[in-house]
C-alpha cells in the first residue's frame, strides 16, 4: 500500500512523544467513557450554557441550569476537564476549543448521533464480525443480512441519524458533481443505489430535460417515492427494482450516463467488481460510468481520512461485514478488472469527495 501525501508524510513516522504516545493510549481504554460524557455535555445544555457564559458558571450554576444533581454535574465537569472539552479558572469551569467544536461543528454532531445511535451497541459485536466476515453488530436491530435490507423498519431515531449522516456527507458535493456529470450533452442517468432520491431530485431541477432512472432495492424504491411525490420533476424520475447483489441481474441499457454515489463502500471487493462488470456491458463507447466516493487516502486534511477509517467499521459490524471506505487504488483496480478505464478523477467536492469519471477500456 503506497500514500499520497499529506497522509504519506503523516502516517510514516512517529507522531507523538513517549508522554503524547501514553496520554493517547489511556484515552483509548476510555473511549467509551470519554464519548457517552462529552455526547451527555451536548444533551444537558452545558457546552451551550457554557459558550453563553463567558466568563465561566460555577459547579452548582451549572448544576442547577442543567436540572442535575450536583454529583452529576461534577462527575461530568471532571472528566470533561481531564478529557479537554471543558477548563477550570477560579473556580469556575469555561468552554474549551476542543468543547466548542462538539457544540458547534455540524461535522462532529452528524458523527456523534450517528455513532451513538447506530453504532454504539452493535460495536460491542465488533470482533464476532471481524472473525466471521458479517455484520454482527446488526443484530442489536433485527435480523436482516445486511442493515439496508431492515433500513425501513429501523427505530425512527435510528434512521433519522443514519440519514442524517448519509445526507450530510453526500449533500454537499452534489451541485459540484452535477457540474461534471451534467456537461451539456447528458441527459439520461441511471442512478444506481439512489436510496431516497436527493440526487435524482436534484438532477431533474437543474436539468429540465434530464430523466433519471434508480436502481435500488424494491423497499428503498418505496422510500424514494414517498420522499419525492408531489415535487416538480418527479415524473421525471423513474424506478428499477433490484438485488444488485444478484450476480444474474443485468444493468439496464440506453442511459448516457451512470451515477453511483457513496454505493460501492457498501460492498466487497469482488461485490464491487461484478457490479461494475455489468454495468460496463451496459454501456457503450459515449457513455460514462461517475462514481463518487470518499476515499480515505486522497484528503486534503488528516483528520477527515481519521474519520472515514473509522466510519469503515460501520460496515464491518453493522452494515453488512465485508465493506468500508475504500483506499483508491483498492478502486481503480476494481475500475480496471471490470473491463473499465479510469478517464478522470476530480478530487476535493463538497466534505472531501472523489469523483472518478470511467469509460470503456480500449
Amino acid at each position: 500500500m503506497e500514500l499520497q501525501s499529506p497522509q504519506k508524510e503523516i502516517y510514516s513516522k512517529e507522531r507523538f512523544s513517549a508522554l503524547q504516545a501514553q496520554r493517547l493510549a489511556q484515552e483509548i481504554a476510555a473511549g467509551p467513557v470519554v464519548f457517552q460524557v462529552s455526547r451527555l455535555m451536548v444533551k444537558f445544555g452545558i457546552f451551550q450554557m457554557l459558550d453563553d457564559n463567558k466568563n465561566g458558571l460555577t459547579l452548582e450554576e451549572i448544576a442547577e441550569k442543567a436540572k442535575l444533581s450536583r454529583y452529576g454535574a461534577q462527575c461530568l465537569l471532571e472528566s470533561s476537564l481531564t478529557i479537554g472539552t471543558v477548563l477550570l479558572k477560579e473556580g469556575k469551569f469555561r468552554l474549551a476549543k476542543a468543547g466548542w467544536f462538539l457544540l458547534h461543528e455540524d461535522m462532529a454532531r452528524v458523527n456523534m448521533d450517528f455513532n451513538h445511535d447506530v453504532n454504539y451497541l452493535g460495536l460491542f459485536h465488533l470482533e464476532e464480525a471481524i472473525l466471521n466476515g458479517k455484520p454482527e453488530g446488526l443484530k442489536v436491530f433485527g435480523q436482516w443480512p445486511t442493515i439496508y435490507e431492515g433500513l425501513s423498519q429501523l427505530p425512527p431515531q435510528v434512521q433519522k441519524s443514519w440519514f442524517g449522516f448519509d445526507h450530510y456527507y453526500s449533500d454537499c458535493s452534489f451541485d459540484e458533481a452535477m457540474d461534471i456529470v451534467f456537461d451539456g450533452k447528458r441527459r439520461s442517468l441511471l442512478d444506481v443505489g439512489g436510496n431516497t432520491g436527493r440526487f435524482a431530485m436534484k438532477c431533474v431541477t437543474r436539468n429540465a430535460e434530464a430523466e433519471v432512472t434508480i436502481m435500488d432495492l424494491p423497499q428503498q424504491l418505496e422510500m424514494m417515492r414517498a420522499q419525492t411525490k408531489g415535487k416538480p420533476g418527479a415524473d421525471r424520475i423513474h424506478g428499477h427494482g433490484a438485488n444488485l447483489l444478484d450476480e444474474k441481474v443485468p444493468f439496464p441499457t440506453g442511459f448516457d450516463a451512470i451515477w453511483m454515489s457513496q454505493f460501492l463502500d457498501c460492498f466487497s471487493e469482488s461485490e464491487v467488481i461484478s457490479i461494475l462488470t455489468r454495468a460496463a456491458k451496459s454501456m457503450d463507447a459515449s457513455s460514462r460510468l461517475f462514481i463518487m466516493e470518499t476515499f480515505w487516502d486522497r484528503q486534503r486534511f488528516e483528520t477527515a481520512s481519521y474519520c472515514l477509517a473509522q466510519i469503515s467499521i460501520y460496515f464491518t459490524a453493522l452494515a453488512n461485514g465485508n465493506s468500508k471506505m475504500y483506499y483508491s487504488n483498492d478502486m481503480i483496480r476494481c475500475i480496471q478488472e471490470a473491463g473499465l478505464e479510469v478517464e478522470s478523477i476530480h478530487d476535493g467536492l463538497g466534505m472531501g469527495h472523489s469523483l472518478v469519471v470511467c469509460k470503456l477500456a480500449k
